[in-house]
């Protein structure tokens, strides 16, 4: 097997991921994934909701740059900016590619995953599950009909709605509360669950979902996570985590 790096842990590479300052999932669930030899290396940024106004992607790009130039400091293979809402900027295609631009190096967002992962699997038709409220829910449906997709339909627990106190609630969410949830807001017609947040803890749950739903199910921190791969030149499968890191 090709050995990148003269590392004791990171022979076979190193992914970068930059995660809000709340967030405790994402990193977990790729620690959960991530095979001997490649390594995952953090760092966290600001979040930022605001994406459609030039003033609010002013203050994105330039956060942004910091923490690209930061984990490209570290000799990572790729990097990803491990945030759903956050990242829903269009062109869909054009955070990345300043990232990767000013990185040196291949990087992916969660959004421009999203959409890549729905394209991979055939999806049009989806129905979206998040812990989100309202304004938020419609902010991303926006963006992916925006992408070219049919939300069918759309259902969040409600957090955010007090404003980032209720952020660290995401994380805390019960296993049974998310499952009914995400099992509940799938409907017949569509042709994929796409669940939305990277801290909303639903990589263990993939699996029996897609059983249940008879659809994939495409989440944030999977579909992150298998663009990451495929970007920095990996390509592991999984068996455990839905048809997308199975079959893709």
């Amino acid at each position: 097997m090709l050995k990148r790096h003269e590392s004791l842990y990171s022979w076979r590479g190193k992914i970068g991921v930059i995660v809000p300052p709340t967030n405790t999932v994402n990193e977990a669930e790729w620690q959960m994934l991530a095979p001997e030899g490649l390594t995952i290396h953090t760092t966290r940024m600001t979040l930022h909701i605001d994406t459609h106004s030039e003033a609010g992607k002013a203050q994105l790009y330039s956060d942004i740059d910091k923490a690209v130039s930061d984990l490209a400091a570290a000799q990572t293979d790729c990097i990803a900016y491990g945030c759903t809402a956050g990242s829903m900027v269009l062109p869909v295609k054009s955070l990345p590619d300043y990232m990767s631009a000013k990185a040196g190096r291949p990087c992916v967002t969660t959004a421009a995953s999203i959409v890549s992962a729905l394209h991979a699997i055939g999806a049009r038709r989806i129905c979206l599950a998040s812990p989100y409220h309202q304004a938020l829910n419609e902010h991303e449906a926006q963006f992916l009909q925006a992408a070219g997709f049919d939300v069918l339909h759309m259902s969040g627990l409600g957090l955010g709605v007090n404003g980032a106190i209720d952020y660290p609630l995401i994380a805390r969410t019960p296993a049974g509360k998310i499952y009914e949830h995400c099992r509940n807001t799938f409907r017949t017609g569509a042709d994929a669950l796409l669940i939305a947040c990277t801290d909303f803890p639903v990589m263990t749950m993939i699996s029996r979902l897609e059983d249940d739903t008879g659809m994939p199910v495409i989440t944030s921190n999977q579909a992150t996570w298998w663009a990451a791969l495929r970007a920095g030149g990996f390509e592991d499968r999984y068996t455990d985590y839905g048809r997308l890191l199975r079959d893709f």
